[in-house]
């Protein structure tokens, strides 16, 4: 029988990722051997460029997309956060994972929190949305553009080239790292990108074996927070690099779906959350934005 292929991009932090995913599949189907394939995209090849000014929109997924359409792999892994609200209609996500972590982190060069960071350091991200929830916070600090892997960032907070630098908790989680984590950013301080922390897998809606082998993996309370989230981007019209953020969390039956919209520079900044039914997260999703847009957020997002 040929190896079932999932497509991935080639970082350290894909990579491990996507065999975290092979491992899932593997218990489930010891018969089934599996392969990664590395695939490139516009993201990792322009690494200089900051996100923002590429287009913005699957920057880390279109090529890994255009090769599933193709059938040159039967299944791709996404980082959820990377990937657009409008998925292509020959495409589905089949599953998403249990959830890591969803925070931000701060990782610092001596150790200090974001509060006891002296004024005017460099802070490095290449995240709007950090960008701007930092600079509400600290309008004191330096905010530099920090592009390239997890470990190059990590590399440049160790040179003294940032003082500090804010990345997902989960990526460094998954790589072992968790020790580089000065603090962990609150939901107060930092709500977190849209989909971070959540891994997807995606299909051809075509490819029923692809369907019958992933969809088990498939964590429904994690799907729930996600989707509430993805809607609430829609309905603002935002992008993946928006200074947009929000975060689900699913207790007790209960969906509870934090928001917040910011201008650019950090100094307009919205935030409100809203309780809804598990079974209706796309309602949840864009009630909270909604109320947000009634609050002027349109006004931020044109600035």
């Amino acid at each position: 029988m040929p190896a079932f292929i999932l497509g991935s991009r080639g970082s350290a932090l894909a990579l491990v990722q996507t065999h975290f995913v092979i491992q899932q599949l593997s218990q489930r189907n010891p018969g089934v051997s599996f392969e990664v394939r590395k695939i490139k995209t516009q993201g990792d090849v322009q690494r200089r460029r900051p996100l923002s000014r590429m287009g913005g929109k699957g920057v880390f997924v279109k090529e890994i997309q255009q090769a599933l359409l193709a059938g040159e792999v039967h299944a791709a892994v996404h980082s959820y956060k990377d990937l657009p609200v409008e998925c292509p209609p020959d495409l589905e996500i089949v599953a998403i994972l249990r959830r890591d972590d969803p925070r931000d982190a701060l990782v610092s060069r001596n150790g200090l929190d974001l509060q006891a960071l002296p004024r005017g350091a460099l802070l490095g991200t290449g995240s709007p949305r950090r960008a701007a929830q930092i600079r509400a916070l600290r309008p004191d600090l330096q905010i530099g553009e920090l592009r390239g892997n997890l470990d190059t960032r990590l590399r440049k907070v160790s040179s003294g080239a940032v003082e500090a630098a804010v990345v997902a908790a989960a990526g460094l989680d998954r790589l072992g790292w968790q020790d580089r984590i000065t603090q962990l950013l609150p939901r107060e301080v930092c709500i977190p990108a849209v989909g971070q922390g959540a891994l997807a897998v995606e299909i051809r809606t075509d490819n029923d074996e692809a369907r019958r082998l992933l969809s088990p993996l498939d964590h429904p309370p994690s799907r729930t927070a996600v989707t509430a989230e993805r809607a609430f981007l829609e309905r603002l019209g935002g992008g993946c690099h928006s200074p947009i953020a929000a975060m689900g969390e699913v207790q007790g039956g209960r969906l509870t779906l934090w928001g917040m919209v910011a201008s650019p520079g950090g100094d307009r900044l919205l935030r409100d959350s809203m309780e809804g039914d598990t079974d209706s997260p796309e309602q949840v999703g864009r009630h909270l934005a909604e109320r947000l847009l009634e609050q002027g957020a349109s006004e931020l997002l044109e600035v």
